[in-house]
């Protein structure tokens, strides 16, 4: 996963012409945050129906006629 992150930020900088340094740093923090980002959007989206089902799942369990 590192090897293919360093792959990457050596592609942008390839890209972007980044030869010096200056604006190396705030290139490598933009694509940490935008993985980050995906990354909890996409755990948030996958846990939200999981939990949803447990919850129905326990809520038909209780519903228990007397």
């Amino acid at each position: 996963m590192l090897e293919q992150t360093n792959l990457l930020l050596t592609y942008v900088r390839a890209r972007l012409g980044l030869r010096n340094e200056e604006g190396q740093a705030l290139v490598e923090y933009a694509l940490i945050i935008s993985l980050v980002a995906l990354l909890a959007v996409g755990g948030l989206t996958f846990a939200g129906g999981r939990v949803s089902e447990m919850f129905s799942a326990i809520g038909s369990k209780l519903n228990i006629a007397p």
